[in-house]
């Protein structure tokens, strides 16, 4: 049945206006959410197949499984995907720390800042500078680390991250930055740049300290 042979009172937008947005089955809030069909579908049928890829998505569902329908346009996957990470991100429930300050990188490094090597880690964060992961990209030696960009970045397009911070402790105790440090600084800058991915910020660790490559 189309959205045009119900009757008024029962199509989704009314029916909420008039009883309440709780009284409205997982497919009509679907309908309500995308608000009117495509040239290829109606809102039913769009409502329809988007519902099916959940069950079978569930919270892993993305932008390109909802353009994969044929039934729904670049538009209407975009307007479906914000509404959901606009309420994952007010109102889901998460253990996520918001990382969004130097202070906050270095709470979630502590374990690095005694080591007696160098140890070189990317932190991913989303959209919402919420926390996605910690890795260890590399161990080095004593007084160097050796990282590449692919490595840095292979997890972070993995994750999906919107942005990245990457830290290394120096065993020395200095908080001087090396050639080296500002070199592959300006390389991830410049790598993140091509792939949409921000490198929010470069730190170097002590024991005792902390300091920031990117002003």
């Amino acid at each position: 049945m189309k959205i045009s042979d119900r009757r008024k009172d029962s199509r989704p937008r009314e029916k909420l206006q008039a009883k309440g947005v709780e009284v409205l089955s997982d497919y009509e809030l679907l309908m309500a959410m995308i608000g009117s069909g495509t040239a290829q579908a109606d809102v039913t049928k769009i409502a329809r197949d988007v519902q099916k890829l959940l069950k079978e998505k569930g919270s892993g569902l993305v932008y390109e499984d909802l353009v994969a329908l044929k039934s729904l346009g670049p538009a209407k996957a975009t307007q479906i995907m914000a509404s959901f990470e606009l309420w994952r991100r007010q109102f889901e429930v998460s253990e996520r720390p918001i990382i969004d300050s130097p202070e906050k990188v270095v709470e979630q490094l502590a374990d690095i800042r005694d080591k007696k090597q160098e140890y070189f880690v990317c932190i991913t964060l989303d959209g919402a500078n919420r926390l996605i992961a910690k890795r260890v990209i590399t161990i080095g030696t004593l007084t160097a680390s050796l990282v590449h960009p692919r490595e840095v970045f292979a997890e972070a397009i993995t994750d999906r991250a919107a942005s990245i911070i990457v830290a290394h402790n120096h065993p020395s105790g200095s908080l001087r930055q090396s050639e080296a440090d500002d070199t592959i600084t300006d390389i991830l800058v410049d790598t993140g740049d091509l792939l949409d991915i921000r490198v929010r910020d470069h730190l170097v660790l002590t024991r005792d300290g902390f300091r920031s490559i990117i002003d």
